[in-house]
């Protein structure tokens, strides 16, 4: 398989997800703001999206959007507890947690695209709200371990990758001590250690 990524874009969850089951795989980096790939090749024509992530199967098929491609490539290792098997109530409520984190977590980054040219007035208005949900976010894992539950899933795989993004959009999260200590415990497992340390993050 061949994951098309930019670093310390959401293409970071399915890249943990693909080291954590120790699938064979291959990295392509896409240069979003060109729509290029490394080797100068149209990144439109692998995803008319133009957006990362996009996996292109062993039979050549291609797959986009994150939660989609998460569950996809944990399915493929159920052995390794990424994902409960399909049809069980717990596969369900990991797949709400992908959901809240797309559209509540993810989402909020986009009032900080430079190409959103966003009010500071309005982007101060989605701090509050982010942090709104980060503290509802710190609540549950003052309780649990994992987002989900008692241990790592997908779902931890892309929370954790947008709360990268919190330093860059100047987010004061000091009083959230569940989450914080929460991310440094997954920044921490040695397959995500190896994603950010591929993709030049650390």
């Amino acid at each position: 398989m061949k994951l098309y990524y930019t670093p310390g874009a959401c293409s970071l969850s399915p890249h943990i997800i693909l080291r954590e089951t120790g699938l064979d795989f291959s990295l392509i980096k896409v240069d979003l703001k060109n729509k290029t790939t490394e080797s100068g090749d149209d990144f439109l024509k692998i995803n008319p999206k133009g957006q990362v992530p996009a996996l292109v199967l062993n039979n050549e098929d291609i797959l986009t959007e994150g939660p989609a491609i998460v569950q996809y490539i944990a399915d493929k290792k159920l052995d390794r507890k990424l994902i409960a098997p399909a049809g069980t109530l717990e596969r369900y409520h990991q797949i709400e947690w992908l959901n809240y984190i797309a559209s509540e977590i993810h989402q909020s980054f986009w009032a900080f695209s430079p190409i959103m040219a966003t009010p500071e007035s309005y982007r101060s208005t989605v701090r509050n709200k982010l942090l709104g949900k980060l503290t509802y976010l710190d609540g549950i894992l003052s309780k649990q371990s994992h987002i989900a539950g008692d241990h790592f899933t997908v779902a931890d795989a892309y929370l954790f990758t947008t709360c990268t993004w919190m330093p860059s959009i100047k987010l004061d999260t000091s009083k959230l001590r569940h989450l914080s200590v929460y991310l440094q415990k997954i920044k921490q497992r040695p397959h995500v250690h190896d994603a950010l340390k591929a993709e030049g993050i650390i």
